[in-house]
């Protein structure tokens, strides 16, 4: 038991400095490709006394560095959203995206952006994401009530992946319905913005979305002995002091709230908590103690790594990061699917 504990803090930190490195390599590259000295000097310039940062100081400063941490806390929130997820369900296919929280987050943020100013809804720092956290909670709570079976009132995986599907196309389908009424900009910004864009990260995103990611991962942090114990089943749960239906609620709310506010101002990233922990499991268990911190570190670092070639493979210009993760996250999607062979 020592020894592979051991063996797990030793690969989360592989993991720690692994994403590091990532970071390290998206802060430089992009566009405009960032010396050392460059960061050096921009990063000095912060400091009282020294000189006014230039330009390209300034675009660093402004645009790279806080895309750049953004993105690792994003990733993290999808990892930490995928891995509560599948421990709630104890299925390694089930991720935020498929039961309908990222959809529903991202109509809410669309809602706000094309509505808000109409219904003089009063902006702030915390508006659009309490918008996408509603649209999220929204979304998730029709696809559990319309998943439940008649019988026993739970759901079923077939069920919950069917109705899934059917609520992420109606919610898309409505974003696609408020892009047409929205003016040019405002349609323009939510094309690109329902793909998965990093493109309008500031400070202000990092400051928020690190805040619910980490209350989010820490109290997940929490909760995750009791996850261990649902994994045999409910009843034995039960059996072990586990209130299983205020776990179920816990788990879900934290889920809605990490994820929504980082889809609202991303957009839609599909497939992160997807494959996050899937290849945690892989490597070392189904612990939740080690797949909570470790898919935080995986995530962090993966959608890093899809940032940089959505920045890198057209660059100047960038593709949106959701078809990057899409189309790593489909294939293994569907192997997932087939080695589980279900019959529909």
């Amino acid at each position: 038991m020592t020894k592979q504990r051991g063996t797990r803090r030793g690969l989360l930190l592989i993991l720690a400095v692994a994403t590091l490195i990532v970071l390290a390599a998206s802060i430089r590259f992009g566009a405009i490709d960032f010396s050392i000295a460059d960061i050096t000097h921009a990063l000095t310039s912060l400091i009282p006394g020294h000189p006014e940062p230039t330009l390209n100081q300034r675009i660093f400063l402004q645009l790279r560095l806080p895309r750049a941490v953004l993105c690792l806390f994003v990733g993290a929130s999808l990892g930490v959203g995928g891995t509560l997820m599948q421990a709630l369900f104890r299925n390694p296919i089930v991720e935020p995206g498929l039961v309908g929280t990222s959809s529903g987050a991202a109509f809410g943020s669309a809602l706000f952006f094309v509505l808000g100013g109409v219904l003089h809804v009063a902006a702030s720092v915390w508006t659009l994401p309490i918008a996408a956290c509603i649209g999220g909670v929204v979304s998730t709570y029709l696809v559990f009530l319309l998943a439940k079976s008649r019988e026993d009132g739970r759901a079923s995986i077939v069920m919950l992946l069917l109705t899934g599907l059917a609520v992420n196309a109606l919610f898309m389908s409505a974003i696609g319905f408020l892009s047409y009424i929205a003016r040019d900009p405002q349609a323009r910004s939510i094309t690109f913005w329902s793909l998965g864009t990093l493109s309008g990260a500031n400070w202000k995103a990092v400051s928020i979305v690190s805040i619910t990611t980490t209350a989010g991962t820490v109290l997940a942090l929490r909760y995750a002995k009791q996850l261990n114990a649902l994994m045999i089943g409910e009843e034995e749960a039960t059996y072990l002091g586990v209130n299983v239906n205020r776990l179920k609620w816990i788990i879900l709310s934290i889920n809605v709230v990490i994820v929504a506010v980082a889809t609202a101002f991303t957009g839609v990233i599909s497939f992160v908590g997807l494959i996050v922990p899937h290849i945690l499991r892989m490597m070392r268990g189904a612990d939740n103690r080690f797949l909570i911190v470790g898919s935080a570190l995986l995530g962090a670092t993966l959608l890093s790594l899809a940032d940089l070639i959505a920045r890198l493979a057209l660059r100047p210009a960038e593709l949106p990061i959701g078809i990057v993760t899409s189309a790593v996250g489909v294939p293994i999607f569907l192997s997932l699917l087939r080695r589980r062979q279900y019959v529909f």
